[in-house]
């Protein structure tokens, strides 16, 4: 087991892989929009070569910079989401919300989302396709489920739960229609619900059946 105060990633994804595409975004989006704004500027007028540039260019490439700048990870039992403008923290052991959240799609997501009274924040899971998957490390979900565990919410406890379940198929190397996660995904894209859904506690507490 970590130390209390040992730092655990939460990144679904490691931002080293997808560090270079979205630099790589950015360049390429900034690019075309700086071409755009000399093209309209020349036949037009600058100010509204600007203008055009700005706004064919400007949102991507914003976007994906503030996306090199996302986080998460666990100090303890607070979770600690860094975003474009500051860094939220969710103590998970004194939650008042958690959640499992299902967005549906060609790529299917799995998320805790889950708020201590001040703030919210959301946990990807997994992410499920109709070949495969990937999910979040074990020492994160361990992290994740004891945290949880700590807590005196019972919707809380009934996620840790399902975590450590989850643990334990991914332990046994279980397929995944062994694996919960898996389960809520395909419970909600079976039942062709909206393209987010909140499972409610009875159908959290399936997954564990």
């Amino acid at each position: 087991m970590p130390e209390p105060d040992e730092l655990t990633a939460l990144d679904l994804v490691d931002p080293a892989l997808i560090a270079p595409r979205l630099r790589r975004v950015a360049l390429i989006a900034a690019a075309i929009g700086i071409a755009v704004a000399v093209v309209v500027g020349l036949l037009v007028s600058w100010p509204i070569g600007l203008l055009v540039g700005a706004v064919i260019g400007g949102p991507t490439t914003i976007s994906a910079l503030l996306g090199l700048r996302r986080r998460i990870w666990m100090s303890g039992n607070v979770i600690h989401a860094r975003r474009p403008l500051g860094v939220r923290r969710i103590d998970a052991a004194a939650a008042v919300v958690a959640e499992v959240q299902v967005r549906t799609g060609r790529v299917s997501q799995v998320a805790l989302r889950v708020g201590d009274g001040d703030a919210v924040v959301t946990v990807p899971l997994a992410l499920y396709t109709d070949t495969g998957g990937a999910e979040l490390a074990v020492l994160a979900l361990r992290r994740l489920a004891d945290a949880l565990a700590a807590s005196d919410l019972a919707a809380a406890a009934a996620v840790s739960s399902v975590l450590v379940q989850q643990l334990r198929a991914e332990a046994r190397e279980a397929g995944l229609e062994q694996r919960p996660l898996y389960a809520a995904a395909r419970t909600v894209r079976d039942a062709g619900r909206g393209a987010l859904t909140t499972l409610s506690d009875a159908e959290v507490a399936a997954l564990l059946d």
